[in-house]
């Protein structure tokens, strides 16, 4: 079964740790929602963007999560 994970990451693609530590998810819909319910705890905690994978695979990313912002 895939595993959804998220990487966390500074304006400049530098991994950083998430201060709200995500879980796997076993569904992409699981995983955005989890994002969409910590996104700010996230941002507060020195995460500018995210990345989706789906095991090892890319999905989507980055993206900002300062969008709300501007």
């Amino acid at each position: 079964m895939a595993a959804w994970t998220w990487r966390f990451e500074k304006a400049d693609g530098t991994e950083v740790q998430p201060a709200v530590q995500p879980e796997e998810f076993t569904t992409q819909g699981d995983a955005e929602s989890w994002l969409g319910e910590h996104w700010k705890a996230l941002l507060e905690g020195g995460a500018d963007q995210v990345r989706l994978f789906e095991d090892a695979t890319e999905i989507y990313g980055p993206m900002n999560l300062h969008a709300d912002e501007s």
